[in-house]
């Protein structure tokens, strides 16, 4: 598929279109089929059954942003999911696309799924806005679209997500319980635009700025990756530094690699999910950690209820997923941190609640390619 550019819609498939029924779901009242697993965002959120379909069923993974661990994990638990029998005995076709960080060309692969009759597309998307009239394309064709991690701001989509705004906000309580005067601290951010980057970003602003502390922050951009993220901190040390205290949205490994190489003295951290940034955490006593997040196997609570949407099954609109958290002095190894296994792994790939889980090995099996 030539995925980087807009394709042109021809004046036949716009006539078809406009001639397509509405496979609209219907509004019901909850709870959701597997309601351990399905947990609805609020207590308003609005429970979906979609029309039932008969399997196997065909189901892509339109994804954006592909230069960092987390999502080359992700694209990979994908595909692991997909090859569990269990699921692989409801799928006629898994295909997965990687755009970057161009919207557009994310908007023509959904396009060009649509078009080309998958009956469900899970998305990770580069922009919470810019969607709107793919997902009513996506509606009008009956295809199920779930959004999960960077979330679609539509309640025509099936969301499934964390509380990134809490995660922001826990860490940003980590620094307020752990720095007593407040302070200089460095902020380092994920991909700019994405509705993950701004929800943790302002969860944190909101606890440092009503904790009655004088906070100075420091915002620099790590993409959510160790190498960016090692050389913005090394910068911001060389500019700005000292600070006394760090949140960082990813890319941790790399943050604390910079610290040691600056001699900068370690301190308070709020981070996210990495298997090297927990290392550093449970050796190093000074460096006061608490490690927060969700693994990239929200992918595959995103199939999961993709297929329950195809099945008829009820379920919410939009779903809220556990933290994994784990925290000073109590990280332990082997449930924590893993020493035998690579920095960049993300810990936390099991959602026990709906049968998920997945091995180390069963995930960095898989390549990252588009297929």
């Amino acid at each position: 598929m030539k995925l980087y550019k807009i394709l042109a819609t021809s004046a036949a498939t716009a006539v078809l279109g406009s001639t397509m029924l509405v496979a609209e779901p219907e509004i019901v009242s909850g709870p959701a089929a597997e309601p351990d697993c399905f947990v609805p965002w609020s207590d308003s959120t609005a429970f979906f059954k979609f029309p039932e379909k008969k399997g196997p069923y065909r189901i892509a993974l339109a994804n954006g942003y592909i230069a960092n661990t987390w999502r080359i994990q992700m694209v990979q638990t994908a595909k692991a999911y997909a090859e569990q029998p269990e699921v692989a005995a409801k799928l006629a076709e898994f295909k997965v696309v990687s755009t970057g960080e161009d919207v557009p060309a994310q908007i023509a692969a959904i396009q060009q799924f649509i078009d080309a009759g998958y009956d469900a597309i899970v998305v990770n998307a580069q922009n919470p806005t810019a969607f709107g009239p793919v997902i009513k394309r996506a509606k009008r064709a009956g295809v199920v679209l779930v959004a999960f991690d960077n979330t679609l701001d539509s309640e025509d989509v099936i969301n499934v997500n964390v509380d990134q705004k809490g995660l922001g906000a826990l860490w940003g309580q980590w620094l307020v319980d752990k720095v007593p005067d407040g302070g200089k601290v460095l902020e380092v951010r994920g991909v700019a635009g994405t509705s993950v980057d701004t929800d943790r970003h302002n969860g944190l602003h909101e606890v440092l700025d009503g904790s009655g502390k004088d906070w100075e922050v420091i915002e620099v951009v790590g993409k959510w990756d160790d190498g960016v993220a090692q050389k913005a901190t090394a910068d911001a040390i060389a500019t700005s530094g000292p600070f006394v205290g760090v949140s960082g949205q990813g890319g941790d490994t790399g943050i604390v690699q910079a610290m040691l190489d600056a001699g900068h003295p370690m301190v308070p951290f709020g981070g996210e999910t990495e298997n090297g940034f927990r290392k550093f955490c449970a050796a190093d006593e000074a460096l006061d950690c608490t490690s927060a997040g969700s693994g990239p196997a929200q992918v595959a609570v995103a199939m999961k209820v993709a297929i329950a949407a195809l099945e008829g099954q009820v379920v919410p609109q939009a779903l809220k997923l556990p933290l994994a958290v784990a925290s000073d002095p109590d990280m332990k190894e082997g449930v924590d941190y893993f020493p035998e296994e690579s920095d960049n792994f993300f810990v936390g790939n099991s959602f026990p609640t709906c049968g998920i889980s997945f091995t180390a090995q069963e995930i960095m099996g898989q390549t990252k390619d588009n297929q």
